[in-house]
C-alpha cells in the first residue's frame, strides 16, 4: 500500500519538490551573478571608444563576413546570432554602448558568426536540433502529466524522452557558447578593440554569461531525475 500519490516520505508528502527548490536556487544564484557582473562592467567604458555595433562590425570584417549584418534588437540581454538570416542582432544595451560588458558581449555573437562561417560542428548540430528541442519542451511535461494521470507508461516515457531531446539540446550548447567566448577574446585582443588591462572584465562578463547555460543543464538534469522518480513511484503504485 502507499499514501498519496508521488514518492513520498510519509503521507502524501512529494520528495520531489527537493529537486526543484534545488534547481531553482541555482537558476536564481547564477542568473544574479550574471546579472550584477552584466550591471558592473556597463558601467565601465572601453578606452577604444567603439559602441557594440561598431566593435561587432569590425570583427566580423576581420574574418572577412561582410555579408553577416548587424541590427538592434529589442528587449534587454536579448543578443544572438540567427544563422538562417546571417544577422548579428544585438540588444539596445550592447548595440550603442560603449562599454566593456557591450562590447565582450557583442564580440561574442561574432564568435557564432565566425562558427558558422567555418562550420563548426556543434553549432551545425545545435542549429539541426532546434525544431526537436522546441518541441520536446513544449510537450513533453503534457505528455508526462497525462501519462501520471491516465497512469499510462508509454505516455510516461513519451515525455521523458522528449525531455530527454530538449536537454540534449542545451548540452550541445555549451561547447557552443564556450567556443564562441573564446573567439571573442582571442578577436578582440586580435583587431586591437581591448587593452590587455580591459580582457580580465571582459572575461567575466562572458564566463558569467556562460555559467547560464550550465545552470540550465544542472537545471533540466534535476527536473529530469524528478520525471524517473515520478514515474518510477506511480508504477510501484500501479504494481501495489
Amino acid at each position: 500500500m502507499s499514501f498519496g500519490y508521488y514518492p513520498s516520505y510519509g503521507y502524501g508528502v512529494d520528495w520531489t519538490y527537493i529537486l526543484i527548490i534545488i534547481a531553482f536556487i541555482i537558476s536564481m544564484a547564477v542568473q544574479a551573478g550574471m546579472q550584477s557582473t552584466f550591471a558592473k562592467y556597463s558601467k565601465v567604458r572601453s578606452m577604444c571608444g567603439m559602441t557594440g555595433a561598431e566593435a561587432a562590425q569590425r570583427i566580423l570584417m576581420s574574418e572577412g563576413l561582410y555579408s553577416v549584418a548587424v541590427q538592434p534588437v529589442s528587449g534587454s540581454l536579448t543578443d544572438h546570432y540567427d544563422p538562417r538570416t546571417k544577422t548579428v542582432n544585438l540588444s539596445q544595451s550592447t548595440y550603442s554602448s560603449t562599454s566593456l560588458a557591450a562590447l565582450g558581449v557583442a564580440a561574442h555573437e561574432c564568435g557564432h558568426a565566425i562558427q558558422d562561417a567555418k562550420g563548426y560542428a556543434p553549432l551545425t548540430l545545435r542549429t539541426a536540433l532546434v525544431p526537436v528541442a522546441n518541441f520536446g519542451s513544449r510537450f513533453s511535461w503534457i505528455l508526462f502529466m497525462l501519462g501520471l494521470f491516465m497512469s499510462s507508461g508509454i505516455l510516461l516515457r513519451a515525455g521523458i524522452l522528449l525531455f530527454c531531446a530538449a536537454l540534449l539540446f542545451q548540452i550541445v550548447t555549451l561547447p557552443v557558447e564556450f567556443n564562441a567566448s573564446s573567439r571573442a577574446m582571442n578577436k578582440l585582443e586580435m583587431t586591437g578593440l581591448m587593452a590587455s588591462g580591459e580582457m580580465k572584465g571582459v572575461r567575466k562578463v562572458l564566463t558569467a554569461a556562460a555559467l547560464t547555460y550550465v545552470a540550465a543543464v544542472l537545471t533540466s538534469v534535476l527536473y529530469l531525475l524528478r520525471l524517473l522518480a515520478l514515474a518510477n513511484g506511480r508504477g510501484g503504485k500501479r504494481r501495489g
